[in-house]
């Protein structure tokens, strides 16, 4: 094998003295010019030729590297390869001192004989760094496509100049828009032409903030839309990012609660729930008639003018006395809230007006201050005023106009300053001219009457109410609760007989026994999404409105108390006092142990 060689070296020696005694010193110049690495080598593997970059590759200085075998400088090197096969490699990586370089590698031939090889090199480092920052960004970007995909909302984003960007496979369930239409589009365009009725993106834009809106598509579809801006470094809004739920139903749901006729809600219950404290003391107030309410409950707490409250049992008449007196300037002062109707009558004057003591039988040997000189320069709320005994209703009146109290058992009376506001779910019209309710009291307490309407005659608070309470007991239980948009029509769909409690409980009973993430139709109890389930409407066949009031007390009564089995629990779910249970279950002749 040697014997072989020697011609082939002999060759090889031949031509690179050759060639190294015809380069001149501008060729030299010329090659070292070039940035990337140039490396020859003869038949031997020793190096004949290179240029300065690539003796700063090998970190040699070119003198050295001349003469050197190839394998001393670069282990991996394939150019002694090329020598012994004749055949040119090209776009090959290698390793350098830490660094990736793509080589092409070619025979050098003189004579039909391979004297050598030689090497150009190409630094790749960089590329091969975005090229890894490329797949990191292309696995962050499709995990994040997955999550999108996953939400069973509706997702909706456009960047900073409102394009559409991206929508996921629930934003073309709910609207029925397939992204093909949209993708690429400016929002001005979209709504232009009648693909929605306006832009919740448009007017984050606009102001930079959260907003949220109830849109139209094309479709005839109602959509409840909140567009929240994503901002960068320099506060500038980038993205805007769009959550939707279907919301349809809401414009026909409106049109039959307007028409509906009934007095089942005789016995819906407090709105107390509905108060959201958000740190500034706001309510959940969508609905029109709340909103005027609202403004006149804000106007009336600058003055300590007496108010009367009326509205239906439950309809929030606590949530709007509380609320004049936060906002007027006894708000840093008591706000004591009585039921007429929970306080037996004989210790409701000791509650009232407190007592001297041993006043009487069980009375404090103490005394006690009663609750209108606890609330001395605050706010006295009393609910089911209409519920007071005549003999105390004096006594009432006593405190309006003269602003001063007794206790059982004394003779001196105690100044009070305190704001009255009274409430009532019963004619007091007509009370006084039943001569059960006094003329002159009502007319001191009738001097800003306000009317609370029923939960039925603002079915657009109902969704918002439905999302409020599924944040409420996705926090307190832990749990990450979606509500299928199906249930969310049934719900909306009901005459909510319980009013805002048994919405509350129906949405905190779905929350606990779901199984999964989603809340279903199947989790709906019986009674909202069976409209057999509702009791007809009594006729009138010639009765006045108190028999049929009558009637609809005594058959919910007696259903409360066969289903739930106590005086106790049956009040719980009909929203009013067990006392109150068990003074009509007594009135109609109904059995409390049932």
């Amino acid at each position: 094998m040697v014997e072989s060689q020697a011609p082939q070296q002999e060759a090889s020696a031949s031509f690179f003295r050759t060639l190294n005694e015809g380069i001149s010193e501008p060729l030299i110049i010329l090659l070292d010019s070039i940035c990337n690495p140039v490396v020859a080598v003869d038949s031997s593997g020793r190096v004949v030729l290179c240029n300065q970059t690539f003796a700063k590759v090998v970190q040699r200085p070119r003198h050295e590297v001349m003469g050197t075998p190839i394998r001393n400088l670069i282990t991996q090197t394939r150019l002694t390869r090329i020598v012994e096969t004749g055949k040119k490699e090209s776009a090959r990586k290698i390793k350098i001192s830490g660094r990736t370089y793509l080589a092409n590698r070619t025979p050098i031939v003189d004579g039909g004989e391979v004297v050598g090889a030689v090497a150009l090199l190409q630094d790749i480092s960089a590329i091969e760094t975005l090229a890894d920052e490329l797949k990191i960004s292309s696995s962050t970007n499709e995990e994040l496509q997955a999550i999108i995909e996953s939400s069973f909302d509706g997702i909706f984003v456009t960047d900073g100049d409102g394009v559409v960007t991206r929508i996921n496979r629930a934003y073309e369930r709910i609207t029925g828009i397939r992204s093909d239409e949209v993708l690429g589009k400016n929002m001005q365009e979209l709504v232009r032409k009648g693909y929605y009725s306006e832009s919740v993106t448009l007017k984050v834009l606009k102001t930079g903030n959260p907003e949220s809106i109830v849109q139209e598509v094309k479709n005839g579809k109602t959509i409840m839309v909140t567009g929240t801006p994503v901002l960068n470094k320099k506060g500038e809004t980038t993205r805007v990012v769009t959550n939707v739920r279907d919301v349809t139903e809401l414009n026909n749901l409106q049109k039959q609660l307007c028409s509906m006729q009934t007095l089942h809600s005789h016995y819906e219950v407090e709105l107390k729930s509905l108060r959201h404290d958000q740190g500034d003391g706001q309510y959940i107030i969508r609905s029109k008639k709340m909103l005027e309410i609202k403004a006149l409950a804000m106007r009336i707490a600058q003055v300590d003018s007496t108010v009367l409250i009326n509205g239906e049992s439950g309809v929030g008449k606590e949530m709007v006395a509380e609320m004049i007196h936060k906002n007027g300037k006894r708000s840093t002062h008591p706000f004591i809230k009585i039921n007429c109707a929970s306080i037996p009558e004989s210790l409701l004057e000791a509650e009232l007006f407190g007592y001297a003591p041993g006043s009487f039988t069980g009375a404090s040997t103490k005394g006690k201050a009663g609750l209108f000189e606890a609330a001395h320069k605050g706010t006295v709320f009393m609910d089911e005023v209409g519920e007071m005994p005549l003999a105390l209703q004096s006594k009432l009146l006593r405190v309006l106009q003269e602003k001063e109290i007794t206790r059982l058992g004394e003779t001196k009376p105690i100044c009070v300053d305190v704001r009255i506001i009274t409430a009532t779910n019963r004619n007091l019209e007509t009370m006084v001219q039943e001569k059960s309710f006094r003329k002159d009291l009502f007319f001191r307490l009738n001097v800003v009457p306000m009317h609370v309407p029923p939960l039925r005659e603002r079915p657009e608070a109902i969704v918002p109410l439905i999302y409020h309470f599924l944040e409420k007991y996705n926090k307190r239980f832990g749990f990450s609760r979606q509500m299928d948009p199906e249930v969310v029509e049934v719900l909306t769909a009901h005459h909510w007989p319980g009013n805002v409690r048994e919405l509350e409980n129906a949405i905190e009973r779905m929350v606990v026994v779901t199984a999964g993430d989603v809340i279903s139709e199947g989790e709906i109890p019986e009674a909202i999404k069976r409209p057999a389930g509702r009791r007809p409407l009594p006729t009138l066949s010639g009765r006045s409105l108190k028999e049929i009031i009558e009637e609809v007390e005594a058959t919910a009564i007696t259903e409360a108390l066969k289903t739930h089995g106590s005086t106790r629990k049956a009040a719980q779910a009909l929203g009013i006092n067990q006392s109150t249970v068990v003074r009509k279950a007594t009135r109609y002749g109904i059995s409390s142990n049932m």
